[in-house]
């Protein structure tokens, strides 16, 4: 690990300034049951980790100018309506999100429904009115629909679904974790390469990089649902088994699944290499993925 940089006020720095701009882009601008449900859980809290990996693959691809934070914004609202519609009765029927009730507890079901749409659109208007050159603010559109879409994000939450009534195996297991978590991840950083103007071999290796990070966070997701502690994660343990979830610890072992974490983030960081200079935060920020707590 980096001992050399200070993830922990870099992640504060960086949260803050995500936090000041998601308000300013606040979607809460009527008193509608949706869009005040929207804002309770776009502000609700949390690592805040996909825009922070936009900001520091802009700045690792050598632009200190944060103009990677609309786009950072944007994709956190994605995130966070992906977890609006996680949590409802028809998908993971969670009562507890970031250590508060959940969107549909707290609104009921239609009210949160309509918070996660009103949340992705605002995202792609968001991404679409980036003060950009047009044919980037565009091909982040692409990469960021692509990673939400049918074959990211949206394709690994229905492969999620179907996993609760029959076996899969290793493989099939880890393309539901790169589709239903690891897209998103990938998407972040490839989208502040592009905003960055990075050369096409910076991109492919944060690309990598956000590839084994990203099936490193989830496989970590899965280790704290048998071992963490709810009351430091702000979300029930133990749902993965209650709910039949195929998991690593289920498919592998506990020890196996800690064992394959940690080489997943053995060999991201050899991707950063290429990077020479400023890898420090998303040095430190894989192994903050492993060893995090919630």
């Amino acid at each position: 690990m980096n001992n050399n940089f200070e993830l922990k006020e870099y992640l504060e720095d960086k949260k803050k300034l995500i936090e000041d701009n998601l308000l300013k882009l606040n979607i809460a601008k009527d008193s509608s049951l949706s869009t005040i449900a929207a804002s309770y859980s776009l502000m609700a809290g949390g690592k805040r980790l996909r825009p922070i990996l936009c900001l520091a693959a802009e700045e690792i691809c050598k632009s200190r100018q944060m103009l990677s934070m609309n786009c950072a914004c944007a994709i956190e609202m994605i995130h966070t309506y992906s977890l609006i519609h996680d949590d409802l009765p028809a998908m993971d029927n969670d009562d507890l999100r970031r250590g508060k009730p959940t969107c549909h507890v707290k609104f009921g079901e239609a009210a949160a429904i309509l918070a996660g749409d009103a949340l992705l659109t605002k995202a792609f208007e968001i991404l679409a009115t980036q003060n950009l050159k047009p044919e980037t603010a565009l091909e982040t559109i692409r990469i960021i629909s692509s990673a939400s879409g049918d074959k990211g994000m949206i394709s690994g939450q229905i492969k999620d679904i179907e996993a609760e009534t029959k076996p899969v195996n290793l493989s099939e297991l880890e393309q539901i974790h790169m589709e239903k978590t690891g897209a998103l991840i990938r998407a972040s950083l490839k989208s502040g390469a592009v905003i960055a103007e990075s050369d096409e071999k910076g991109i492919n290796h944060l690309d990598e990089y956000g590839k084994l990070i990203g099936l490193a966070f989830q496989v970590t997701d899965d280790i704290l649902n048998v071992t963490g502690n709810p009351e430091v994660m702000g979300k029930a343990a133990g749902s993965d088994s209650d709910n039949n979830k195929a998991t690593y610890p289920a498919l592998i072992g506990l020890e196996n699944s800690k064992t394959y974490a940690r080489e997943l983030i053995e060999n991201s960081v050899e991707h950063l290499k290429y990077f020479k200079q400023g890898a420090g935060p998303l040095h430190s920020l894989a192994w903050y993925i492993l060893n995090r707590k919630k």
